[in-house]
């Protein structure tokens, strides 16, 4: 029998004045005209937690 492998992602919001930072610096970078495909990445990684775990089962 061999181990079985698996990824989890857990996406949750952060708490509310992190998340409105995360939103005004996203607005602010295209406000100074910066790439989209930049600060839009940017600004969701502020406003939410997102934590990727890889566990193993015994089967």
């Amino acid at each position: 029998m061999l181990p079985r492998a698996g990824v989890t992602v857990d996406i949750c919001p952060r708490d509310v004045p992190i998340a409105l930072i995360g939103t005004a610096g996203g607005a602010l970078a295209l406000w100074a005209n910066a790439p989209t495909e930049i600060a839009f990445p940017v600004a969701l990684l502020i406003v939410f937690d997102i934590r990727i775990r890889r566990w193993r089962r015994r089967t």
